[in-house]
Formats: structure tokens, C-alpha cells, sequence
């Protein structure tokens, strides 16, 4: 035997032929609707306007004072769920909502604000970029070592930069040379001082060989003398021929390294675009074509770009070069020669020619003085 279902006593509400309700359950009916609606909405602010059920619309419960009552009219806040606002959306409505939360409808466009974006997918982007950048660069160089695939060459810039890097590693040898003969010669002035000074205290000791340890004494401190002078322009060579290898060569080749990435890229997204040049033309294969156009167009700026400024480099580089090894060997061989002549005379002039002062001996450390 079926039993019937449980109903609910708020459900029942008997209805007449007219569709209208009863008035023995209109009071039971504003009860039960006064608590379940929200609390700044209260039953006296409402009024419900029913239709027949063969209607198509549906109730509206409109706000505003009920028949019989004198209380005044109390703003009601209604906050729009994104279910409601796709609704609206749906039906063609425009709905702007004020910052005092009231709900208005005008005409004109509909204005959907843009979504935030995720920074979690930007940064996985970026990773992906570099992912599919990095495996194209690297199948272009595996294929080239292995003789596979094909390379952009300018010869003559090529010739120049290799040029470049065979002379960097010459003059690198050059700094080495220089840097042991500095140390060396420090050393030798160093002890030509000591003996200079042991003769000239035997030479006051030594009554019966004063002469002769006073002789050798004045000409060992010549010699030191002369040592260092000769190891300030030394100094002075190696500091200018430092600066030229490891930071001026080192600047252009750094730009060099730049413009060979840039020519594997170029290559790389070459080598893509010919192979889906080679390949059907369809609907599908159409957009990859366009963006691999796009993408081979802006490595070849890319490369065109690098390529000039590493020209332009080679180009200022050699004529810096040749200013500053025309004076520093020039410095160089003056300085050996009036060394090894004897001539002091000759050794300051070429200090003086070319603006070097030589630091005196406790020099750098500040007195006590300067200290406090």
C-alpha cells in the first residue's frame, strides 16, 4: 500500500479558482514569509503581486510600504550573485550597480571588467617560451656539429672576431711576461737596497776599506733607484695592456657571444619556418606558418641588430688598440733602454712623457696624525 508523501504546513496554501489566496490562511501565509525573508526586508515593505498559472511571467515581489501601514519605507540592500549577473547577461539586460549597492538598469553597452590575471600562469608561460626556445637552440647546434643542419656565416666578420680572440690570447700571454718580469724586478731592487746598505755600513766600520764599500754602497742604491723607476713604467705598462685585454676585448667579445646566440635563434626559427614551408598547406597549417613567420621576423631583426653593433665594436676596439699599444710600447722600450744604458737622466724624462709618479715607500699609510 502506498503511503503518502510528508507536505509541508508552509506549502499547503489553498488557492481559489481565481487564483487568488484565501483569507483564512493570508495571515498564516505573511507569518511564515516574514522569517524567511531577510531582515532589512521586513513583511510591512512588502507587497507580493501574483499572476494566473497559465501566466508566463513570474512573481515579483516589489518593495514599498503595504497597503493599511504607516510605517515609512526601508532601503533594502540586495548583493548580486554571478548567477544572477549571467542571468541578466543572458536576457540582455544592462545592469549597473552604483557603490550604494542599489540596482539600476540603463541602456548602453554592457561593460565586463577584465579578469585578473594569475601571476602562478604568467610565470608558467615564461617558463614555456624558454622551454620550446631553449630546445630549438639546442637541436640547431646538435645539428650543426653533427653536419646536419645548416649555419649563417658572415666571413668577414668571422675572420675578424676569430682575429680578435687570437689576439686576445697573445697579448693575455704578453700580461703574464710582463707581471714576471715586474716580480722579478722587485725583488732584484729589493735586494740591490739591502746590499746597498750592508756596504755602507762596512764602509763605517772598515777604516782601511772605507773607499771602496762606500763606492759599491752609492752604486747599488743607484741601481735601486733606478729599479724602481724602471718598475713604475713596467707597473704602469701592465696596468693599461690589463685594462685593454679584460675590459675592453672582454666588453666586444662579450657582445660577440651575444650576436652568436642571437645567429643560433635565427637560425633555429629559419630552419622551422622552411620545414613547415616544405610541408602541406591547410587549415591547420596555416596559423603555425603565420606565427613561425612572426617569430623568424623578429630573430632576423634581432640578429641584423647584433650583427652591427658587433661591428661597430670591432671597428672602435682596433682603433683603441693601436692608440694604446703605440704608446705603451714606446713607454715600454724607452724605459728598457735607459735602464740598462745607465742613464737616469733619460729614465725620468720618459716617466715625465708620460705622466707617471711613482709612489714613495710608505706612501699609501696615513700618519698617525690623520688617524685621530
Amino acid at each position: 500500500m502506498a503511503q503518502e508523501s510528508p507536505k509541508n504546513s508552509a506549502a499547503e496554501i489553498p488557492v481559489t479558482s481565481n487564483g487568488q489566496l484565501e483569507d483564512s490562511h493570508e495571515h498564516s501565509f505573511n507569518r511564515d514569509l516574514k522569517r524567511s525573508l531577510p531582515v532589512g526586508l521586513g513583511l510591512s515593505e512588502t507587497k507580493i503581486t501574483s499572476h494566473g498559472f497559465d501566466s508566463t511571467k513570474e512573481g515579483v515581489i516589489e518593495a514599498g510600504p503595504f497597503p493599511g501601514s504607516s510605517a515609512s519605507p526601508k532601503s533594502s540592500v540586495i548583493s548580486p550573485s554571478s548567477a544572477a549577473a549571467s542571468r541578466l547577461a543572458g536576457q540582455g539586460c544592462d545592469l549597473i550597480i552604483p557603490t550604494g549597492g542599489r540596482a539600476q538598469q540603463k541602456s548602453g553597452p554592457v561593460v565586463l571588467a577584465d579578469e585578473i590575471k594569475n601571476p602562478a600562469m604568467e610565470k608558467l608561460e615564461l617558463v614555456r617560451k624558454w622551454s620550446l626556445n631553449t630546445y630549438k637552440c639546442t637541436r640547431q647546434i646538435i645539428s650543426e656539429k653533427l653536419g646536419r643542419g645548416s649555419r649563417t656565416v658572415d666571413l668577414e666578420l668571422e675572420a675578424q672576431i676569430d682575429i680578435l680572440r687570437d689576439n686576445k690570447k697573445k697579448y693575455e700571454n704578453i700580461l703574464r711576461l710582463a707581471q714576471t718580469l715586474s716580480t722579478q724586478l722587485f725583488q732584484m731592487v729589493h735586494t740591490q737596497r739591502q746590499l746597498g746598505d750592508a756596504f755602507a755600513d762596512l764602509s763605517l766600520k772598515s777604516l782601511e776599506l772605507h773607499e771602496e764599500f762606500g763606492y759599491n754602497a752609492d752604486t747599488q742604491k743607484l741601481l735601486a733607484k733606478n729599479g724602481e723607476t724602471l718598475l713604475g713604467a713596467i707597473n704602469f705598462f701592465i696596468a693599461s695592456v690589463n685594462t685593454l685585454v679584460n675590459k675592453t676585448i672582454e666588453d666586444t667579445l662579450l657582445t660577440v657571444k651575444q650576436y652568436e646566440s642571437a645567429r643560433i635563434e635565427y637560425d633555429a626559427y629559419r630552419t622551422d619556418l622552411e620545414e613547415l614551408n616544405l610541408g602541406p598547406r591547410d587549415a591547420n597549417t596555416l596559423p603555425k606558418i603565420e606565427q613561425s613567420q612572426q617569430l623568424f621576423q623578429q630573430h632576423k631583426e634581432k640578429y641584423d641588430k647584433m650583427r652591427n653593433d658587433v661591428s661597430v665594436k670591432l671597428k672602435f676596439l682596433e682603433e683603441n688598440k693601436v692608440k694604446v699599444l703605440h704608446n705603451q710600447l714606446v713607454l715600454f722600450h724607452n724605459a728598457i733602454a735607459a735602464y740598462f744604458a745607465g742613464n737616469q737622466k733619460q729614465l725620468e724624462q720618459t716617466l715625465k712623457q708620460f705622466h707617471i709618479k711613482l709612489k714613495t715607500p710608505g706612501a699609501d699609510a696615513p700618519s698617525w696624525l690623520e688617524e685621530q
